[in-house]
């Protein structure tokens, strides 16, 4: 029973989640149109990687694979 109770509290707060996420979230950029700059922090041993200095070399290629290292 207490196991329903969580996956039902779980559904209500995922459908919330879904609901407000839009809203929240920033406008998707159109083709063509150029991405915001932005850093990422470095890793141990490495420098600062920012998306500028990296389209000063050529073409940049984002790709987000969202469902590394997830359960589903």
């Amino acid at each position: 029973m207490r196991m329903l109770r969580v996956v039902s509290v779980a559904m209500v707060v995922a459908a919330a989640l879904s609901a407000a996420l839009p809203a929240l979230a920033p406008a998707a950029l159109t083709v063509g149109q150029k991405a915001p700059d932005f850093s990422l922090p470095p890793a141990p041993g490495a420098k600062e990687v920012k998306l500028s200095e990296l389209t000063a070399k050529g073409p940049v290629v984002l790709y987000t694979f969202i469902q590394a290292f997830t359960a589903t």
